[in-house]
């Protein structure tokens, strides 16, 4: 009896440690890692000593990214806070979904049967938090956070719960640098403004030292704060079961990075600290640096895969952490998409592909200059007086590019001209690089479709309701709209025949961006003038008109002001009458001799009642002396 006792015994103690384990082994697949992010705003790489010998130091910075994965090639696809935080909470590229203009005139829906990320981790137990810009340019698609406000804190979770919070610090905000003389006579800097590096294409002034200075203390502002967190993490002892990213929102914040597709734009610090714990959701060791190409549009994609969630196929982007991510996935990442619509009142289309150490600029409407007046950067010391020297005459030729009309594309070396001074794609010993990256973007703004090639109150108009749906029914409407705009690529003589027949098309988005080629050729297609003049007098598209008189002005033929004011009264909305007053301020500051008086009275009260108003800010520009 007790032989058969003790093999019951022994079966049952064998039958209980299987369960054990089992439920041991489920608890284990079924936890999940808490995650944070630490992000700071308007800050590109090149601000850092973690990337530059010559930036700021961040130690709390450097200490965790010796013990995580520094990203050396991040980029934010958006060089803007709304288009970048709308391109990582969708995981999509913006132009392809309908919210690429900062700010938006009208929210966009989700793409549809696609929800912002957070609201998958929701589903799975997270506790989602943020603290606390989203600014995005969507309709929310539904409970997106637990908590999203200046005091929301993963503190306030269930026990045990896992989190995933973001921790967003403004110190690096470009309105900290809207100082204004007297205070920079008043605030003395940390650090020294006579061991600061000025970029090249800007003048090597007081104003831009001290700028500079005072940004580097912003820096090392922000990196207490950052390490006030983590030390808060560490409190909650919550460090061996939390991944924490730290990454900059866009590029910035100096003249010419925020708001433009060039690296001090878009490139971002970026790392990913992971303990022990979660080790194997890294292809990477701790410690160590990659050359991969990661972009915003990866960052959804890659937080569902760290929480065991299958990514959305609506989205664009690809995890480079995770289950599944190898090391050869994270070689393979060498391209990267960029894109900048309007800024504000300030609009242009310009995108650009790096792949490696070259980039390739599209400048869509060459004739915009870079410098065109936008209220928030003239508030910037350092955007006025860069300015007036231009006018004066004192800069050298880098800093003069600002303000000069560009070259429809460009190609730039990054490892060796890493601040995109010099444009190598007239040079035949890299048409080869030129052609094919040409062709990579020409593939990519025509397979998604890229949405922009509509002006923006033509989409909202027509394509709000549905941006996705409306692309892909006017999917080769758009390709044939993109081939136009790339007749500026050859020369007039191998265009104007296809120039003519365009401009007499019957569709006004085939003239209008046939327009904007003239423009692009500038005096080359004087044998349009008359065209032009007659699409003012009788063109039915008011969009098309603007462009006509646009075209002749640059090239000093004359257009009335009644003509023009004409044009503006007709604007059937607050953003065409933006887009309409775009063209007339870049008159305004290429043209000296070009000068109109808009009274507010030929706009509806309510375009006007906010001091923030896009129309009040372009009317009061273009009414300045």
């Amino acid at each position: 009896m007790r032989d058969f006792l003790n093999v019951w015994t022994n079966i049952l103690l064998f039958i209980l440690g299987f369960f054990c384990i089992q439920t041991i082994q489920s608890q284990g697949q079924d936890e999940k890692p808490n995650i944070v992010w630490l992000v700071t705003e308007d800050n590109s790489k090149h601000f850092l000593k973690l990337y530059d010998k010559d930036g700021a130091s961040m130690p709390q910075i450097e200490t965790l990214a010796d013990k995580g994965i520094v990203f050396n090639n991040a980029f934010s696809n958006a060089p803007v806070c709304s288009v970048a935080r709308s391109t990582i909470i969708s995981g999509c590229y913006a132009p392809r979904v309908g919210s690429q203009y900062h700010r938006k005139m009208k929210l966009s829906p989700m793409p549809q049967g696609l929800r912002m990320f957070p609201e998958y981790l929701r589903e799975v137990g997270y506790y989602t938090t943020n603290n606390s810009k989203e600014d995005y340019n969507f309709v929310k698609s539904g409970k997106v956070w637990d908590e999203s406000s200046r005091g929301a804190s993963y503190q306030n979770r269930k026990p045990d719960q896992p989190f995933f919070h973001v921790q967003n610090f403004g110190t690096t905000h470009e309105g900290q640098l809207h100082f204004s003389e007297n205070q920079m006579q008043r605030n003395i800097t940390k650090t020294s403004v006579q061991n600061v590096t000025v970029f090249p294409y800007h003048p090597n002034t007081a104003i831009y030292r001290y700028t500079n200075a005072i940004y580097h203390d912003l820096h090392q502002k922000a990196d207490i704060q950052i390490g006030n967190f983590i030390k808060q993490l560490e409190d909650d002892n919550l460090m061996e079961n939390t991944i924490i990213f730290y990454y900059g929102d866009h590029g910035g914040v100096l003249p010419r990075s925020k708001g433009y597709v060039y690296e001090s734009g878009l490139n971002v610090p970026m790392l990913v600290y992971i303990p022990e714990k979660w080790k194997h959701l890294s292809p990477l060791q701790m410690g160590n640096r990659t050359d991969a190409f990661v972009e915003f549009i990866d960052l959804a994609p890659t937080i569902l895969n760290l929480a065991g969630i299958s990514v959305p196929e609506q989205m664009d982007g690809t995890p480079f952490l995770g289950k599944g991510v190898t090391q050869e996935d994270l070689n393979d990442m060498d391209t990267t998409f960029g894109y900048a619509d309007r800024f504000d009142e300030k609009y242009d289309l310009v995108r650009s592909i790096r792949k490696g150490k070259y980039k390739y600029i599209r400048n869509y409407q060459p004739f915009i200059i870079d410098g065109l007046y936008n209220f928030y950067r003239y508030k910037m010391l350092a955007y006025k007086e860069w300015y007036e020297l231009f006018q004066e005459g004192k800069l050298n030729e880098a800093q003069q590019q600002f303000f000069r009309p560009r070259a429809a594309e460009a190609l730039y070396n990054i490892e060796k001209d890493p601040h995109e001074i010099h444009n190598l794609a007239a040079n035949p010993a890299n048409r080869e690089i030129l052609e094919d990256l040409r062709q990579d973007l020409q593939k990519q703004v025509k397979s998604m479709p890229d949405l922009s090639f509509y002006p923006e109150p033509h989409f909202i108009e027509n394509g709000l309701l549905n941006p996705v749906d409306f692309g892909k029914r006017n999917k080769t409407e758009i390709a044939e709209l993109i081939t136009i705009a790339d007749m500026s690529l050859k020369t007039f003589d191998d265009v104007k025949d296809r120039l003519r027949v365009t401009l007499e098309s019957d569709n006004p988005w085939k003239k209008y961006w046939s327009l904007i080629v003239c423009s692009s050729f500038g005096e080359q297609a004087s044998s349009f003038y008359k065209t032009a003049e007659k699409m003012i007098e009788s063109e039915e598209e008011n969009l098309v008109r603007i462009r006509a008189a646009e075209f002749l002005v640059l090239n000093n033929q004359k257009v009335t002001n009644d003509n023009l004011l004409e044009i503006v009264k007709n604007a059937k909305s607050e953003t065409e009458a933006n887009l309409i007053l775009n063209s007339i301020a870049l008159l305004k500051m290429v043209q000296p001799d070009f000068e109109i008086h808009i009274t507010n009275s030929i706009f509806p009260t309510d375009w006007l009642a906010k001091d923030g108003d896009l129309v009040k800010r372009r009317i009061e520009f273009i009414n300045s002396k």
